[in-house]
Protein backbone atom coordinates (compact mmCIF):
# COMPACT_ATOMS: atom_id res chain seq x y z
CA UNK A 1 0.00 0.00 0.00
CA UNK A 2 1.35 3.38 -0.99
CA UNK A 3 0.42 6.71 0.47
CA UNK A 4 1.00 10.28 -0.56
CA UNK A 5 0.96 13.32 1.70
CA UNK A 6 0.59 16.70 0.02
CA UNK A 7 0.84 20.10 1.70
CA UNK A 8 -0.74 22.65 -0.62
CA UNK A 9 -0.14 26.36 -0.10
CA UNK A 10 -3.09 28.74 -0.52
CA UNK A 11 -2.23 29.97 -4.07
CA UNK A 12 -2.60 26.40 -5.36
CA UNK A 13 -5.91 25.91 -3.58
CA UNK A 14 -7.81 28.76 -5.17
CA UNK A 15 -8.48 28.90 -8.88
CA UNK A 16 -10.48 32.03 -9.54
CA UNK A 17 -13.44 31.81 -7.20
CA UNK A 18 -13.55 28.01 -7.27
CA UNK A 19 -11.55 26.05 -4.76
CA UNK A 20 -9.90 22.69 -5.11
CA UNK A 21 -11.98 21.35 -2.20
CA UNK A 22 -14.83 20.41 -4.56
CA UNK A 23 -12.49 18.18 -6.57
CA UNK A 24 -11.04 16.56 -3.44
CA UNK A 25 -14.44 15.16 -2.51
CA UNK A 26 -14.27 12.89 -5.59
CA UNK A 27 -10.93 11.32 -4.57
CA UNK A 28 -10.61 8.43 -2.08
CA UNK A 29 -9.12 10.65 0.60
CA UNK A 30 -8.55 9.03 3.98
CA UNK A 31 -7.38 12.10 5.86
CA UNK A 32 -8.08 15.76 5.22
CA UNK A 33 -6.83 18.53 7.49
CA UNK A 34 -6.94 22.27 6.94
CA UNK A 35 -4.69 24.68 8.78
CA UNK A 36 -4.38 28.43 8.51
CA UNK A 37 -1.99 28.50 5.55
CA UNK A 38 -1.93 24.93 4.21
CA UNK A 39 -4.17 22.01 3.44
CA UNK A 40 -2.81 18.54 4.11
CA UNK A 41 -4.23 15.63 2.13
CA UNK A 42 -3.31 11.98 2.72
CA UNK A 43 -4.26 9.57 -0.06
CA UNK A 44 -3.63 5.83 0.18
CA UNK A 45 -3.50 3.56 -2.84
CA UNK A 46 -4.10 -0.16 -2.62
CA UNK A 47 -3.55 -2.98 -5.07
CA UNK A 48 -0.65 -4.48 -6.92
CA UNK A 49 2.05 -2.16 -8.12
CA UNK A 50 4.54 -2.95 -10.85
CA UNK A 51 7.46 -2.83 -8.38
CA UNK A 52 5.99 -5.40 -6.03
CA UNK A 53 5.00 -7.75 -8.85
CA UNK A 54 8.45 -7.43 -10.43
CA UNK A 55 10.26 -8.15 -7.16
CA UNK A 56 7.87 -11.01 -6.51
CA UNK A 57 8.61 -12.54 -9.91
CA UNK A 58 12.36 -12.21 -9.31
CA UNK A 59 12.01 -13.98 -5.97
CA UNK A 60 9.95 -16.75 -7.58
CA UNK A 61 12.47 -17.26 -10.40
CA UNK A 62 15.39 -17.46 -7.94
CA UNK A 63 13.40 -19.86 -5.76
CA UNK A 64 12.58 -22.11 -8.72
CA UNK A 65 16.25 -22.08 -9.82
CA UNK A 66 17.31 -23.02 -6.28
CA UNK A 67 14.78 -25.87 -6.18
CA UNK A 68 15.92 -27.24 -9.59
CA UNK A 69 19.62 -26.99 -8.77
CA UNK A 70 21.37 -30.32 -8.24
CA UNK A 71 24.61 -28.97 -6.78
CA UNK A 72 23.64 -26.30 -4.26
CA UNK A 73 27.04 -26.33 -2.56
CA UNK A 74 28.74 -25.26 -5.81
CA UNK A 75 26.08 -22.60 -6.34
CA UNK A 76 26.73 -21.11 -2.89
CA UNK A 77 30.49 -21.31 -3.48
CA UNK A 78 30.13 -19.49 -6.78
CA UNK A 79 28.11 -16.73 -5.10
CA UNK A 80 30.72 -16.38 -2.36
CA UNK A 81 33.51 -16.26 -4.96
CA UNK A 82 31.65 -13.52 -6.85
CA UNK A 83 31.34 -11.44 -3.66
CA UNK A 84 35.06 -11.88 -2.88
CA UNK A 85 36.02 -10.99 -6.47
CA UNK A 86 33.91 -7.84 -6.33
CA UNK A 87 35.45 -6.82 -3.01
CA UNK A 88 39.00 -7.49 -4.27
CA UNK A 89 38.46 -5.55 -7.50
CA UNK A 90 37.05 -2.58 -5.57
CA UNK A 91 40.12 -2.57 -3.31
CA UNK A 92 42.44 -2.91 -6.31
CA UNK A 93 40.83 0.08 -8.01
CA UNK A 94 41.17 2.10 -4.80
CA UNK A 95 44.86 1.17 -4.52
CA UNK A 96 45.59 2.08 -8.14
CA UNK A 97 43.73 5.35 -7.73
CA UNK A 98 46.09 6.37 -4.90
CA UNK A 99 49.22 6.03 -7.08
CA UNK A 100 50.51 9.42 -8.27
CA UNK A 101 50.51 9.30 -12.08
CA UNK A 102 48.45 6.21 -12.88
CA UNK A 103 44.94 7.80 -12.72
CA UNK A 104 45.96 10.65 -15.04
CA UNK A 105 47.58 8.20 -17.47
CA UNK A 106 44.53 5.93 -17.48
CA UNK A 107 42.27 8.95 -18.03
CA UNK A 108 44.38 9.97 -21.03
CA UNK A 109 44.13 6.45 -22.43
CA UNK A 110 40.36 6.56 -22.00
CA UNK A 111 40.08 9.90 -23.78
CA UNK A 112 42.25 8.67 -26.66
CA UNK A 113 40.29 5.41 -27.02
CA UNK A 114 36.96 7.26 -26.93
CA UNK A 115 38.17 9.67 -29.61
CA UNK A 116 39.32 6.79 -31.82
CA UNK A 117 36.01 4.95 -31.33
CA UNK A 118 33.99 8.04 -32.27
CA UNK A 119 36.12 8.61 -35.37
CA UNK A 120 36.11 4.94 -36.38
CA UNK A 121 32.46 3.97 -35.78
CA UNK A 122 30.22 6.98 -35.10
CA UNK A 123 31.28 9.88 -37.30
CA UNK A 124 30.19 8.57 -40.72
CA UNK A 125 27.02 6.71 -41.68
CA UNK A 126 28.66 3.62 -43.34
CA UNK A 127 30.81 3.15 -40.24
CA UNK A 128 27.72 3.33 -37.99
CA UNK A 129 26.05 0.64 -40.10
CA UNK A 130 29.18 -1.49 -39.78
CA UNK A 131 29.05 -1.06 -35.99
CA UNK A 132 25.38 -2.12 -35.92
CA UNK A 133 26.25 -5.22 -37.95
CA UNK A 134 29.08 -6.08 -35.55
CA UNK A 135 26.78 -5.67 -32.55
CA UNK A 136 24.05 -7.82 -34.14
CA UNK A 137 26.61 -10.51 -35.02
CA UNK A 138 28.02 -10.49 -31.47
CA UNK A 139 24.55 -10.78 -29.96
CA UNK A 140 23.64 -13.69 -32.24
CA UNK A 141 26.96 -15.41 -31.37
CA UNK A 142 26.31 -15.00 -27.65
CA UNK A 143 22.75 -16.26 -27.89
CA UNK A 144 23.79 -19.12 -30.20
CA UNK A 145 21.49 -18.23 -33.06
Amino acid sequence: MASIVANLPPPLLVHGRKTIFRNLQKLPVSSFRETQNHVTVLVKATGESSESSTSLSIVKSVQSFWDKSEDRFAFVGLGFAAIVAFWASANLITAVDKLPLIPSFLELIGILFSSWFIYRYLLFKPDREELFQLVKKSISDILGQ
